[in-house]
């Protein structure tokens, strides 16, 4: 089984959540994790995967331009995806920065993908997904690390 993580970061945070989030899918046994930006994505990464945790910086309260292309350049594979995991995350350079919309718009093309869609878990906030304004500090670390294990227990448990 195997989980992409895919992200979109001009400064670094983003990747840096992105890697906190493999972590956590790595404590998973029998799931393997797959990270890489979006220039690196290919549509069999896509069909190869049981789960999908996408993550993109803020701009103006939606995901970037980037990692939208990603979702648009594999419609075509929109059905073969369905029943696959997918969860969130988002990083922004303001507290009040537009996190959670953005977060919605990449859940917004899981569902449009016909995917399960999850938040973090309950000990981690019990919301979206993660996100963290600037760089990832220890607990939104620990949070990332908690949502990768999620994805990655409930992949195994629907794709067993």
């Amino acid at each position: 089984m195997q989980i992409l993580i895919m992200y979109y970061s001009r400064g670094g945070n983003t990747k840096k959540l992105a890697e906190a989030i493999a972590k956590g899918v790595n404590e998973v046994e029998g799931v393997n994790c797959v990270i890489k930006s979006t220039k690196e994505i290919t549509k069999d990464d896509f069909l190869n995967s049981q789960g999908i945790i996408a993550g993109s910086p803020v701009y103006f309260g939606s995901m970037a331009s980037e990692l939208k292309e990603v979702f648009d350049r594999f419609v075509g594979i929109r059905k073969q995806m369905e029943g696959k995991v997918g969860a969130a995350f988002a990083t922004s350079g303001d507290a009040t920065g537009g996190k959670e919309t953005t977060i919605f718009s990449i859940i917004q093309a899981f569902l449009i993908y016909g995917m399960v869609v999850v938040g973090d878990p309950m000990d981690a906030t019990g919301h979206y997904g993660v996100a963290c304004t600037g760089a990832p500090d220890e607990k939104t670390i620990l949070n990332a690390k908690k949502l990768g294990r999620r994805v990655a227990s409930l992949v195994k448990k629907l794709w067993s």
